[in-house]
C-alpha cells in the first residue's frame, strides 16, 4: 500500500478517536516524532508496531496497512 494512504488512515483513526499525537505516542510507548513520521508518510511502522497500532484502534492490521 502507498505510504500516503497509510498516513491518511492513521491520522484519520487518531482524529476519530479524539487523540493527540502526544497521547498516542504515550499510549503506544513510541516517540512523538515516530507518530508524526507515520502520519505524514515519511515512514511506515515495523510489523510488530503495526500489530500494536491495529489493536490500539481496534482494527485489523490488513484494514490499516494493506487495504
Amino acid at each position: 500500500m502507498d505510504k500516503l494512504k497509510i498516513a491518511k488512515i492513521l491520522a484519520e483513526l487518531r482524529e476519530q478517536n479524539n487523540k493527540s499525537r502526544e497521547q498516542v505516542s504515550v499510549d503506544l510507548h513510541i516517540s512523538y516524532s515516530a507518530i508524526s513520521a507515520y502520519e505524514t508518510g515519511e515512514r511506515i511502522p515495523r510489523d510488530e508496531l503495526k500489530i500494536k497500532i491495529a489493536k490500539y484502534y481496534k482494527k485489523k492490521v490488513e484494514d490499516i496497512f494493506f487495504s
